[in-house]
């Protein structure tokens, strides 16, 4: 089987459009149909189903999709080796990590590491923890930083950090007179969380689900700043991580009675192709991490 009949046909299947398809891949559109008929001649099965202007995978076009799916990923695996093989300098790193990581923790290790690799591209992917392991397992990312809950099977791990989750009020609160915070203290009062598939609201929603309470959520935001604006004027309180709270903010944390901890990995897929570059990243930060211990 070809790959670029292949390509074609994940691009449809993805955008569920030829027209869509076509403008992406800046052919025309009349190519990829003759190329998806061909691809459906010669494996003897029908891929789409053709309904007026829309268009649908059929069983066999399923089963396609996610064998062709990894049979791409692996041949770009495969180009990129043999580029180093041949001497490439070049190279990119795609990770993902979470924003809160992403803004306390990770930005001296990301300059450090360019400094040391300046012809090394670095494309950093910004999401919830769950969205970016997503993303890692389907290859659309080469490592990422994750919350070691529940780790696929199919990733390897390394650990870079223990952080403790703390929950954050303002200094007039009266939390500040407690030494640690009962959870059902803290499900009383109205709560500023990141959105779902972070790893924050997890285990925010993990510790009222054990509790048998319904969180009241009155503010829902990934932006740190202003989770720390809402809650230093008291419209609210939080969890964050220790690294995030600065002597100027003018909040306050303590432990849950029941402390919380996160195991922070760094994670790259058991049977995906690791490159120079991304091996050479995967060192520095597990050096880093080491050495800040």
């Amino acid at each position: 089987m070809e790959i670029r009949p292949l390509h074609y046909f994940i691009t449809v299947a993805n955008e569920l459009s030829f027209t869509r398809a076509a403008e992406k891949l800046h052919i025309a559109q009349p190519a990829i149909s003759m190329s998806i008929k061909k691809l459906e001649h010669d494996l003897g099965v029908q891929l789409f189903h053709r309904h007026d202007r829309k268009i649908s995978l059929t069983d066999e076009g399923h089963v396609l999709y996610e064998h062709g799916k990894r049979l791409l990923q692996q041949a770009d695996e495969t180009e990129l080796a043999m580029k180093e093989l041949s001497g490439l300098s070049a190279g990119e790193v795609r990770v993902g990590i979470p924003s809160m990581l992403g803004s306390y923790y990770f930005p001296p290790i990301l300059m450090a590491f360019r400094h040391r690799y300046p012809n090394l591209t670095l494309q950093v992917i910004e999401g919830g923890t769950w969205k970016l392991q997503q993303m890692l397992e389907n290859g659309d990312i080469d490592l990422s930083v994750i919350v070691a809950e529940m780790p696929s099977d199919s990733l390897e791990t390394r650990a870079l950090l223990k952080e403790q989750m703390l929950v954050t009020v303002p200094q007039d609160h009266p939390f500040v007179a407690l030494d640690s915070i009962p959870p059902e203290l803290f499900f009383k009062e109205e709560l500023v969380m990141f959105k779902e598939g972070y790893f924050h609201r997890r285990v925010i929603d993990r510790l009222a689900q054990q509790q048998g309470i319904k969180p009241n959520f009155g503010f829902e935001t990934n932006l740190i700043p202003l989770i720390k604006s809402i809650v230093k004027n008291g419209f609210g309180i939080s969890t964050l991580l220790g690294m995030v709270i600065e002597e100027d903010d003018g909040l306050v944390t303590r432990p849950f009675s029941e402390e919380v901890w996160l195991d922070i990995n760094i994670a790259w897929r058991k049977d995906g192709y690791l490159s120079r570059a991304n091996q050479a990243f995967l060192e520095f930060v597990i050096q880093e991490s080491e050495q800040q211990k």
